[in-house]
């Protein structure tokens, strides 16, 4: 039992951990190892999740918009799909990567380096998601609203934005003040865990150490030191912000489900549909 709580947590750790967040532009050396490190974690699942909740809404076809995109590897699922795709992330080397591993899929997918807080587009989009905690990387309740209102302008007439969230619980009695360590022939990883309850923040030192070959050819490491910093929100927070940006919510939901989320629910997935917008262009 023990065991299995010490990976689940450590999944939640490697679960987005860079992927999408609005603060930082992750070093080439991670994003090049990212996708390794993530090759456990059920894409297919979530991407099936979320096509179920937009089927449910009658959005089987159209184009999509993932915000902290990453790599891509949702963004590629839902590709082929069949749905038209726009990847936004404000990190550079992660659309590198999204790009390379797009020519091999050879999806048609639009990646765009923006910021999720500011982002801008050409025109409207059936639907939008934002998946594995990228939007807890947002530590203030302004820069959700923005968010919020900014998908709000970008959604096609009753479109839909699904987005998950990791819960006050998962940072609070899961992370809390935990230390996990990784190691792999592509390189070792520490994850050292502080829990602030004061804004409910989870903050991580993280530490890579990356093999290299130096000028002699001799196997070396290299270290990195990055920071994360991301904060829980309630259910009721985020609801009243759902609505303070003109947004019509839907459903909070637990994980990979349509059922409520209890009090032990490590993630959580929302719902929230486009509201009629005065000045909107509406074609």
């Amino acid at each position: 039992m023990y065991l299995k709580c010490k990976l689940r947590e450590l999944h939640i750790y490697l679960i987005r951990m860079t992927e999408g967040s609005s603060h930082m532009a992750y070093s080439a050396e991670f994003a090049g190892v990212y996708d390794i490190l993530m090759e456990h974690i059920p894409y297919d699942e979530w991407a099936d999740y979320i096509c179920r909740l937009l089927e449910k809404a009658g959005i089987k076809s159209g184009l999509l918009l993932e915000l902290g995109c990453g790599t891509g590897a949702m963004t590629r699922r839902l590709a082929g799909k069949g749905y038209d795709m726009i990847g936004i992330d404000n990190s550079a080397d992660m659309l590198s990567e999204a790009r390379e591993l797009g020519l091999i899929s050879k999806e048609d997918i639009l990646y765009l380096c923006q910021d999720m807080r500011s982002f801008e587009l050409y025109g409207t989009v059936a639907a939008a998601f934002c998946v594995c905690n990228t939007i807890n990387y947002l530590l203030e309740e302004e820069e959700l609203l923005e968010v919020f209102r900014l998908v709000n302008r970008y959604l096609d007439p009753g479109g839909l934005f699904i987005f998950d969230m990791d819960t006050v619980h998962a940072y609070e009695n899961i992370m809390g003040d935990n230390t996990i360590a990784i190691n792999r022939e592509e390189g070792s990883f520490i994850w050292e865990n502080t829990f602030y309850p004061e804004k409910c923040i989870n903050e991580v030192r993280l530490t890579l150490f990356l093999p290299r070959l130096n000028p002699d050819g001799e196997r070396v490491y290299i270290k990195r030191e990055e920071t994360h910093v991301r904060r829980a929100y309630s259910i009721d927070d985020i609801r009243r912000l759902i609505d303070e940006a003109g947004m019509e919510w839907v459903a909070a939901y637990g994980e990979m489900s349509e059922e409520e989320p209890d009090p032990l629910s490590e993630r959580v997935y929302i719902v929230a549909r486009e509201k009629y917008q005065q000045g909107k262009l509406y074609l």
